[in-house]
């Protein structure tokens, strides 16, 4: 059996290492949604390219809740980290972010995660958790991670109309 991946508090000296992580953990991911989603779309939401966008959003997340981050190291790299947002009003916590590296993805280090942010979710008193992701072909990876640890699908459909 797998030794349980060691889960930090995430620190705000951890913040480039998160980003980079979040760089290399998606790069296969942001390579078939291009491919996937409408030319228009894509570059609406990523205009200067994937990785600023994607350094940026992981850096606000977290500049706005350190508190809610969580990291796990492989000697002295990062290997994952995650992040969570509580939604007191609909007593829901979402799962807002997921990593693990490359080398160190398939060896239970994301399912650690997930359980370790159920169980922060539900000790802050939810009943549900969500975690979101997109359904083109990237992300079929983070589907099937999700479907495995019990999450349920709802189905949304969200369109997008060129105005130019």
């Amino acid at each position: 059996m797998a030794k349980s991946p060691d889960i930090q508090p995430y620190s705000p000296d951890d913040r480039d290492a998160v980003c980079d992580l979040a760089v290399a953990a998606w790069a296969p991911v942001f390579e078939l949604t291009r491919q996937d989603v409408p030319g228009f779309v894509y570059d609406a939401f990523y205009p200067e390219g994937w990785e600023p966008r994607q350094v940026s959003d992981v850096g606000a997340l977290l500049d706005e809740a350190p508190e809610a981050f969580w990291v796990v190291r492989a000697g002295d790299a990062l290997a994952a980290f995650a992040g969570i947002k509580l939604h007191p009003e609909d007593r829901m916590g979402e799962i807002l972010i997921i990593a693990v590296a490359p080398d160190h993805q398939r060896k239970g280090i994301g399912a650690a995660l997930m359980a370790h942010c159920e169980a922060e979710i539900r000790a802050a008193g939810a009943d549900i958790v969500m975690v979101e992701t997109v359904g083109d072909r990237g992300h079929a990876p983070a589907r099937r991670t999700y479907e495995k640890a019990g999450y349920k699908q709802w189905p949304v459909a969200r369109y997008f109309k060129d105005l130019t």
